[in-house]
C-alpha cells in the first residue's frame, strides 16, 4: 500500500490533467484478470473532518477483509490522498489519481465542496466514483452521471425529515445555525421545505465560514431571541466545540437542540454530557438491532479498537457495491455497462438496515430518529421510510 499524503508539484499535476484526458477519449484495455485492482481513496486525512475521513478508510478495507481479501476475484492496491477539505484542490487531486496513478475506481469524499470538483472530473474522464460520504444534492441531481455513485446520502435526506420532528413536537418558530457552505446551505433548506409546508416558520438562519468554530457571538443572538428551538448542522470537531459551547451558555435545558445526526456521530466522546438529550435524524443509529450492524461493530472494534459509526457504514457499503458490480463481471473493470446494472440493481444487507439505488445512483434508505442517551446516538423510531431523494435535475437514464 502507498501512501500519498503531500501536495503534487505543478508538474506531476499537469502530466496528471493530461492523463486524466487522455483516459476520457482512449478507453484503456481492461486489466489482466490476475492484476491487483486500485482503489484510489481522496479523504481528509488531517483537519476537522480526519477522523471521519480514516473511518470511511478503515470501513471500506474492513468490508473488503470480510470478503476474503478481494473483490470480483481481484486483490486490490490502496492508493490514498489527502483531500485536505479544500476544494480549490480537489480537481488537481483527482487529476493525479486518475491521470498519473491510474486507479481503477475512487472513493471520496466527506467535504461537500470537494465532491463537486471530483464529481465533474469522474464526470469528464468516465473514472467510476463512489461517494462515502459528502451529501452535495447535485453530485446526483445535475451532476449524475452512469459512473457517479454514492453510498451516503443526500444534504436533503437526513434533514428533510427533521421538519416533521420538530414540528410534531411542538415547536413552531425556530433558528437554524451552521457553516456558510453548500452542505450546511442545503440542510437548512431541506429542513425549511417540510417545516414551513407544515406551517412552521424558520424567523433566522445564521451562518458562519467554514472552518471557523467561534461560535460565541451566534450563540449569544440565539439566547437573545429565544427561539423554540434550535437546528444546527456542524460535524467533526466543529460539532464538538458548538455543542460543548450551546451547553455552556446555559441554553440546552431551555432551548432544544436538534439537527442531521452529524452533529453527535463520531463526536460523543468528546461532547460528553453536553450532547445528552439532543435528538438527531441520520440513516444510522449507533444501536440499530440487526445482524449486520452486529458484525460490522464487532469488525471494526477488532481491527481499530474503536466504535464504528456512521462514516464506517458508508465506506462499508461503498465496498460492499463495488464488490456486486466486480461480481457480476468476474473482475473485469471494463466491462462497465454490466457493471453498473448490476450495481444499480443491487440489495444490500447494511448495517443502517436495508438499502437500494435510486436512478440516479443514490441510497434510497431509512432515516432514523435517535436521541443521545448514555453516550449513543440511541434508536428512537423511523423518522422516514425509504426515503429517495427527488434526484432533480438528473438525466441517467440507466
Amino acid at each position: 500500500m502507498r501512501n500519498i499524503l503531500k501536495s503534487a508539484t505543478r508538474r506531476d499535476l499537469l502530466k496528471g490533467a493530461a492523463a486524466a484526458s487522455l483516459a476520457g477519449a482512449f478507453p484503456m484495455p481492461a486489466l489482466a484478470q490476475g492484476a491487483p485492482l486500485k482503489v484510489g481513496f481522496m479523504l481528509p486525512y488531517t483537519g476537522t473532518y480526519a477522523k471521519l475521513g480514516k473511518f470511511i478508510d478503515e470501513g471500506f478495507r474492513i468490508k473488503v477483509e470480510m470478503l476474503g481479501g478481494k473483490l470480483g476475484g481481484r486483490a486490490i492496491e490502496y492508493v490514498q490522498v489527502d483531500d485536505e477539505s479544500e476544494p480549490a484542490k480537489g480537481t488537481d487531486n483527482m487529476n493525479r489519481l486518475v491521470g498519473r496513478e491510474k486507479v481503477d475506481v475512487v472513493v471520496g469524499t466527506v467535504h461537500s465542496g470537494v465532491a463537486m470538483a471530483m464529481a465533474k472530473v469522474a464526470k469528464d474522464t468516465g473514472t467510476t466514483l463512489i461517494v462515502p460520504n459528502a451529501g452535495a444534492n447535485d453530485v446526483t441531481r445535475a451532476m449524475c452521471a452512469p459512473n457517479i455513485w454514492r453510498t451516503s446520502f443526500t444534504n436533503w435526506q437526513p434533514c428533510f425529515p427533521m421538519g416533521k420532528v420538530m414540528y410534531d413536537a411542538g415547536h413552531r418558530n425556530v433558528m437554524t445555525i451552521t457553516w456558510r457552505y453548500a452542505a450546511g446551505q442545503e440542510d437548512v433548506e431541506a429542513l425549511k421545505e417540510s417545516f414551513v409546508k407544515l406551517g412552521g416558520k424558520v424567523t433566522e438562519e445564521l451562518y458562519l465560514p467554514l472552518p471557523q468554530v467561534e461560535f460565541q457571538a451566534l450563540i449569544t443572538q440565539i439566547a437573545q431571541k429565544k427561539p423554540d428551538a434550535v437546528f444546527a448542522f456542524f460535524a467533526g470537531g466543529g460539532a464538538v466545540k458548538f455543542v460543548k459551547d450551546y451547553a455552556a451558555a446555559g441554553l440546552k435545558a431551555s432551548i432544544p437542540l436538534y439537527g442531521p445526526g452529524f452533529l453527535t456521530d463520531g463526536t460523543l466522546p468528546a461532547q460528553g454530557a453536553d450532547a445528552e438529550g439532543i435528538k438527531t435524524t441520520l440513516h444510522y443509529a449507533d444501536d440499530l438491532d440487526n445482524p449486520a450492524n452486529k458484525a460490522y461493530l464487532e469488525a471494526f472494534k477488532k481491527k481499530t479498537g474503536e466504535v464504528g459509526d456512521v462514516y464506517g457504514v458508508q465506506g462499508f457499503d461503498a465496498a460492499a457495491l463495488l464488490a456486486i458490480g466486480l461480481d457480476a463481471v468476474k473482475g473485469d473493470i471494463a466491462a462497465r455497462e454490466k457493471m453498473y446494472a448490476a450495481m444499480q440493481d443491487a440489495k444490500i444487507d447494511s448495517p443502517r438496515g436495508p438499502i437500494s439505488f435510486s436512478r440516479a445512483h443514490n441510497v434510497v434508505q431509512n432515516i432514523y430518529l435517535r436521541e443521545v442517551k448514555g453516550g449513543i446516538n440511541k434508536y428512537v423510531s423511523v423518522a422516514h421510510a425509504d426515503l429517495a431523494d427527488p434526484a432533480l435535475g438528473c438525466r441517467v437514464a440507466s
